[in-house]
């Protein structure tokens, strides 16, 4: 099994966890942060959108800083749920609803690029996203989300995080781009591919992911 950065996410949540029960004190809930967390992506993927129309690539350096903060809160809204009784079908659902909406949001600024162009990046979103419905459907299934990888949303945060980081130093946007975005397709479709896979073999081993 191709393994994915999501296999770090018990360390990761360990450190946040004095974050976690900080904003719980404060009186926030699990669903509050979701809601704020793909709110502000929307706003981000909006104005960087604006940006790169414009030519002013250095605000792309939001991109990293955002995805690792959104990284955090995903997983402190997370341990909100399950740690503090704040679990529920709504926080289900728009936990659901708002990674597709915010990794849309945050990976549509590419195509305002020439050198990448809106086709190739529409064709990531939508495979991106198909990604994650392959997760859920294996939850759906009564098996587990499936998380494998190689290209789940951790590594796609990675990937963006760093063209931002690129772009936003300076480095000038050109064929090099291009390629990254297209060997995105592939790995995404392996993806797929590996979740249904995964999926399937759990349901007739009766194993959870």
């Amino acid at each position: 099994m191709l393994m994915s950065l999501y296999a770090l996410k018990p360390r990761f949540q360990a450190l946040l966890r004095p974050a976690a029960r900080a904003l719980y004190g404060l009186g926030l809930s699990a669903n509050q942060v979701t809601a704020g967390t793909c709110a502000a992506s929307l706003l981000l993927g909006g104005g960087l959108a604006l940006a790169a129309h414009s030519g002013q690539r250095q605000w792309f350096l939001l991109l990293p800083l955002w995805f690792l903060l959104r990284m955090a809160l995903n997983a402190i809204d997370g341990m909100l749920a399950r740690e503090f009784g704040q679990a529920s079908t709504l926080g289900a659902y728009l936990n659901e609803l708002s990674d597709p909406l915010s990794d849309a949001a945050l990976y549509l600024p590419f195509a305002f690029l020439p050198e990448v162009g809106t086709a190739l990046t529409v064709g990531v979103i939508c495979l991106a996203n198909a990604s994650e419905m392959a997760g859920v459907l294996g939850a759906v299934s009564g098996h587990g989300r499936r998380n494998d990888g190689p290209m789940g949303k951790s590594d796609r945060a990675l990937v963006f995080g760093l063209l931002g980081l690129l772009l936003g130093v300076g480095v000038a946007p050109g064929a090099w781009l291009s390629v990254v975005m297209a060997l995105l397709v592939p790995l995404l479709l392996m993806t797929i591919v590996n979740r249904v896979r995964y999926g399937l073999v759990a349901e007739s081993t009766g194993k959870g992911s």
